[in-house]
Parts: structure tokens; C-alpha cells; sequence
């Protein structure tokens, strides 16, 4: 059994302050996914013993940014998706194996005033599309911050945020677009009803406190080993970022 760990750090320099460490070696995880790393080459020195170390750093300084440390050497590796307009904010990461790709990805946010949304609908279609291609050769994994809360349920106030980026009718629509298309969120599959748990609090309002968050951050399989889930969890007792981890189990 495979198990994964993707958190959003909102700045990896920032978390290794706060336990990050501790975290990662009793998570003891096959794949540690990280989304918005906020650093540059050379800007880090992590040592993870019997670990693989991948990165994906974004051209702006102290922006988005990805990696994924893994026990098991990939096949291959690529960074993005392929489509230059889209492989500047080091959003994507692949690493390929012999029955499976694994991915973690980090959402463009559509940003306040939805500012972003027409190229966030731009970058839904061409993921998808990167992903399909892949699940043709084999199923797929992906994980990570996708910015978007895809029902009511995943969020605490749906009411108040329906037009706020991360909970429009459009982003929505693609992340059901996507579901459609033949892949599962792994912790509805498990759990269809569960309330008031959510993955990211805002800082303000004492949001996490109160427990006033949304789900926005997710494992993904293509529906060919969705039999293969063992478990999908989320971690909201561990602490050092705005978001916490989720987990998959999965046996391949």
C-alpha cells in the first residue's frame, strides 16, 4: 500500500519553523506532495534520507511552486503540462511509473475580484486535457490545492461565498466537468456525507477556530482504481500553514 500526504505550506520556509519536519517523518509517507513552496533553487537545502527530491519552482520570486519527495524512483519526470502559456508558476508536477502517474498540481487561484478566473478556466480545460492524455497510457493519481470547494458541502458558508473565487458557479462547473470525465475525489467516495471538514481556514476572523473553512484540497484517482482506495483523510490536527495535509491509501 501506497500512502500520500499533499499539503499547500504556503511558504515551505516559513512551516520548517513550525514542525514541519517532525510532521514529515511521523507522517513516513511513499509520496509528500507540497504546493505553494514560495522559493527558488538553492534556496532550501531539505535532507530527507531515502527520499527522491523533485521541484518545480515558479519564475516569480516567493510565488506558487511545487515538489513531491518520494521512497520510489519514477520512471519519469516532467515539470508542467506542456502548454507554455501555462508553465511559468511551477503549477505541475509527473512523475511516471510502471502502472500508475502520480501528480500534484496547485490551482491558479481566480484572486479577489475574480481577477483570474477567465485564465483559470482557460488552465481547467488544458489540465484536463493533460490528464486525459496521460489516463490513456495508464490511471492516474493526482493531488493538491485545486482552489475550488465543489459543493456546499465543503465549504462553511456557502451562502455568503458563492460569487467569492474558489466557490463560483465556474469553477465549480469544471471541477464537475472533471469528475464527469471520469476521475473521483477520494474522500467523497469514502465519506458522501461528512460535515465541517474542511482543509484551508482563512487567517482572518479566527477562522480555523471556529472551524470556518473550506475543502479545497483533494486526492484524485481515474475511476479504473478507485477499488484500490483504502483511505482518504484529512489531517486537521496538524498545524504550520493555513491549509492542512489530506492523505490517500491506496493499494497498487
Amino acid at each position: 500500500m501506497y500512502k500520500c500526504i499533499s499539503w499547500n505550506v504556503n511558504g515551505l520556509r516559513a512551516v520548517m519553523d513550525k514542525g514541519f519536519m517532525d510532521f514529515f517523518k511521523e507522517a513516513d509517507a511513499d509520496f509528500f506532495c507540497l504546493q505553494e513552496t514560495k522559493l527558488q533553487a538553492g534556496q532550501i537545502e531539505m535532507d530527507l534520507p531515502g527520499y527522491k527530491q523533485y521541484w518545480n519552482y515558479a519564475e516569480k520570486k516567493g510565488y506558487s511552486g511545487t515538489a513531491i519527495f518520494t521512497k520510489h524512483e519514477p520512471l519519469s519526470v516532467t515539470y508542467g503540462i506542456g502548454v507554455e502559456e501555462h508553465d511559468h508558476e511551477g503549477r505541475v508536477i509527473t512523475l511516471e511509473y510502471g502502472n500508475f502517474f502520480f501528480i500534484t498540481c496547485y490551482t491558479p487561484n481566480s484572486q479577489d475580484e475574480l481577477k483570474r478566473l477567465d485564465y483559470r478556466m482557460t488552465w481547467e480545460d488544458a489540465f484536463l486535457n493533460y490528464i486525459n492524455g496521460l489516463r490513456q497510457k495508464k490511471p492516474v493519481i493526482f493531488c493538491g490545492d485545486l482552489n475550488v470547494a465543489h459543493r456546499e458541502i465543503d465549504l462553511k458558508n456557502p451562502k455568503t461565498n458563492r460569487h467569492n473565487a474558489g466557490f463560483t458557479d465556474e469553477e465549480r462547473s469544471k471541477m464537475t466537468d472533471l469528475l464527469n470525465a471520469g476521475y473521483v475525489d477520494t474522500f467523497r467516495l469514502l465519506y458522501p456525507d461528512m460535515k465541517d471538514i474542511y482543509s484551508w481556514w482563512s487567517y482572518r476572523f479566527h477562522a480555523r477556530e471556529k472551524n470556518s473553512g473550506w475543502r479545497i484540497d483533494y486526492f484524485i484517482v481515474s475511476e479504473d482504481i478507485k477499488d484500490k482506495v483504502e483511505d482518504a483523510k484529512i489531517l486537521t490536527d496538524v498545524f504550520g500553514s493555513d491549509h492542512c495535509p489530506v492523505e490517500l491509501d491506496i493499494n497498487l
